[in-house]
């Protein structure tokens, strides 16, 4: 089997593999802990506006992809900050009318594009040189983002309220960790696609929340797990000639459920 990380395309996707499982893993955790998914699910679904879009004006698909999520996130974020309570809202109306824009400018491109549904469910196996460098810078400024506000980041994440009155802008950390999740959404649209890229920034968060003790470690736990995850999805779906992004999807829910189950019984003994 290992025969086949001698092809460059295969060396491509593992490594771009493994750099987005750590951004996702990363950025997972923190929109995990802020319960931010269902924000999150909005912004990867309105993205397809931004892929739409790029197609239409001849633009890189990641470039027109990034700028139309991260409008998404600060509209999120301008419209939720004080009105959570309100947030399913305004995410659905933002992920139908993203999903809308992007379905009009891709019936208004000219001919037909055959590259459409990999944007849907992923397509890993065709992962450039320049998409690796662009996964790359984005890992680089989310490890700088952490590593630079880690303690003002905690403190919102687990208590907004007293983080506030001690002094953290939590309004522009809030907005902060939505445009990380935006820009993760779209290089992880590469490998799962954005109809699954939620899956994998919460199902190795889950485990890795409930198998560690501090904020760090769950982070650092969850990148290795998105990675393994990947690697055994990818392995899965050259074997028997699987979709990428789903393989990947279902190697993590088995990994979930092996998970669920290895609790239960061990709470079953004591």
């Amino acid at each position: 089997m290992t025969e086949i990380f001698h092809y460059t395309f295969m060396q491509n996707a593992l490594i771009a593999g493994i750099l987005v499982s750590f951004a996702a893993g990363i950025v997972g955790s923190l929109i995990v802990v802020n319960r931010l998914v269902f924000l999150t699910g909005g912004i990867a679904h309105s993205s397809y506006g931004g892929i739409g879009m790029a197609l239409y004006f001849g633009l890189p698909i990641f470039l027109g992809a990034s700028l139309f999520s991260i409008g998404a996130a600060l509209l999120i974020a301008v419209l939720t900050f004080r009105r959570r309570h309100r947030s399913d809202t305004y995410i659905g109306l933002i992920w139908a009318v993203g999903m809308a824009i992007g379905v009009i400018f891709t019936d208004l491109t000219p001919g037909y594009n055959t590259d459409l549904m990999s944007y849907l469910f992923g397509s890993i196996l065709a992962v450039s040189r320049e998409d690796l460098w662009f996964m790359g810078l984005l890992l680089l400024l989310v490890l700088l983002t952490v590593h630079r506000w880690y303690r003002p980041i905690l403190a919102m994440s687990y208590d907004a309220e007293y983080a506030e009155l001690r002094g953290i802008p939590t309004r522009r950390f809030y907005t902060l960790i939505l445009i990380l999740s935006a820009l993760t959404v779209v290089v992880a649209i590469k490998v799962v696609g954005l109809i699954l890229v939620i899956a994998l920034m919460t199902i190795p968060t889950h485990i890795a929340e409930r198998s560690t003790r501090t904020f760090y470690a769950m982070m650092i736990f969850s990148g290795l797990l998105a990675s393994l995850f990947t690697l055994a999805g990818l392995m899965l779906s050259y074997a028997y000639d699987l979709s990428s992004g789903a393989s990947i999807i279902l190697v993590a829910a088995a990994g979930l459920g092996l998970f669920e189950a290895g609790r239960t019984l061990i709470a079953g003994r004591s």
